[in-house]
């Protein structure tokens, strides 16, 4: 159980890591067709992880509650949203294809602030692949050894270009490629510790776990309206990240259901 556990919360670190090696065999930033194409995935595969993944199993959850078991999912999704809110708002970041930084004033660098914008977007992923984990430890969530791989194995796939989109500008502008790849695989750090935490948390906390499910939710779903889908709308090739964005809802989806 815990090797599958170990493995499960690893795999989307790995995910970024392999990205972030592009730096050591492409001369240029991937083509903006391809980063839109790659943002729609990503976008895709939280909104079907949020539903299947984590919303679904918080409402089975409490099903001998009737009408009421929407209760606690909707507080633990709404806090979701807030808490990303929160560090939406404090956190000092830079989306793609935006003049203007966000967050609390500051002097970094352009990249910089798109390295923590990507950061951003992993703390929400790390929770959910955590909490996940964490149903399955404690047996009474309905969540199979199958349904959790399908979690990590569908936001290793999305944080594939992530880690890539971090560390090819960061070696055009001039970063050695060791310590662009460094850059690229440390953004991804907070999401292996995002995982740890909900999983520690959930031993305290366990009649929390439907509450737990939809914060992830909540937090994933807050990044994709305010992060993914507006670079996919934006500029050039958006029917390319609207198509991207299906594709990457039916992949999670299939996996869930194939292997859950």
């Amino acid at each position: 159980m815990y090797r599958n556990v170990i493995n499960g919360i690893f795999m989307p670190f790995l995910g970024t890591v392999l990205g972030a090696g592009c730096v050591f065999f492409l001369k240029k930033e991937l083509p903006p067709i391809i980063n839109k194409a790659f943002t729609g995935f990503a976008g895709g595969v939280m909104v079907a992880a949020s539903v299947w993944s984590l919303l679904l199993p918080a409402l089975e959850l409490r099903k001998n509650n009737g009408m009421f078991r929407i209760i606690p999912v909707i507080v633990g999704f709404w806090i979701g949203i807030l808490f990303l809110l929160l560090l939406d708002i404090v956190i000092p970041h830079f989306h793609r294809n935006s003049e203007t930084s966000e967050g609390i004033p500051n002097h970094l660098k352009k990249t910089t602030m798109l390295m923590l914008a990507v950061t951003l977007h992993n703390i929400p992923e790390g929770m959910a692949v955590g909490v996940v984990y964490a149903g399955l430890i404690a047996h009474n969530a309905g969540i199979t050894v199958a349904e959790a791989f399908a979690l990590s194995l569908g936001i290793a796939v999305q944080n594939f270009p992530e880690g890539a989109i971090i560390s090819l500008p960061l070696k055009a502008e001039g970063t050695s490629k060791p310590k662009a790849f460094v850059l690229g695989v440390m953004s991804a750090v907070v999401e292996l510790l995002g995982a740890i935490l909900m999983i520690i948390a959930s031993e305290f906390f366990v009649n929390l776990m439907p509450y737990m499910l939809s914060f992830a939710s909540g937090a994933m779903i807050y990044v994709v309206v305010e992060e993914l889908i507006p670079e996919t709308s934006q500029g050039k090739h958006t029917n390319i990240g609207t198509l991207s964005f299906g594709m990457g809802f039916s992949v999670m989806m299939i996996l869930d259901v194939l292997l859950g």
